[in-house]
């Protein structure tokens, strides 16, 4: 069987309190699927009642209208998500709460990687870096640095 090309995978863990799923999230999901940025390989739905029972659904067996929107936003083949995989995203859930499980491809990066076999080179690092770990960063870096007023643009002799 051919190798299908594939870009850079990631697996996203959305957490909803209280097992709220809120539907202001498919819009933005829809932007990035339609503007080629991603590519949906696989997302679950997983809800931990009070009582700390795990269950999972994909996302073509949901009833619930607002959560069975997400359903257009799949656009990868087979489902990838083990239950293995379910089970760890199970252990991280406190009762009464709920998740999104979304496996996707940056589908953006894949003309960078061509580039990169094309070129024989090879990717030896590559880490994400959490936005609030770059906020703090940042913030540190803005305590640390003293504002220099811009100087007074020079006039002038008469």
């Amino acid at each position: 069987m051919a190798q299908v090309p594939i870009g850079p995978v990631e697996l996203l863990v959305i957490k909803f309190p209280g097992n709220q799923f809120k539907g202001e999230i498919a819009p933005a999901l829809f932007d990035l699927v339609d503007n080629g940025t991603i590519r949906i390989i696989d997302l679950v739905f997983a809800m931990k009642d009070k009582d700390g029972t795990f269950d999972m659904v994909e996302i073509k067996d949901l009833e619930n209208k607002e959560i069975a929107a997400f359903e257009r936003a799949l656009t990868g083949g087979l489902p990838l998500l083990s239950e293995d995989d379910l089970r760890q995203v199970a252990g991280t859930m406190e009762p009464n709460s709920a998740a999104a499980v979304l496996l996707f491809e940056n589908t953006w990066a894949t003309r960078f990687r061509d580039s990169l076999l094309n070129a024989n080179a090879e990717l030896t690092f590559n880490i994400r870096i959490p936005y609030t770990a770059i906020q703090e960063l940042m913030s540190e870096q803005a305590k640390e640095v003293p504002m220099v007023p811009a100087e007074a643009p020079a006039t002038a002799p008469i």
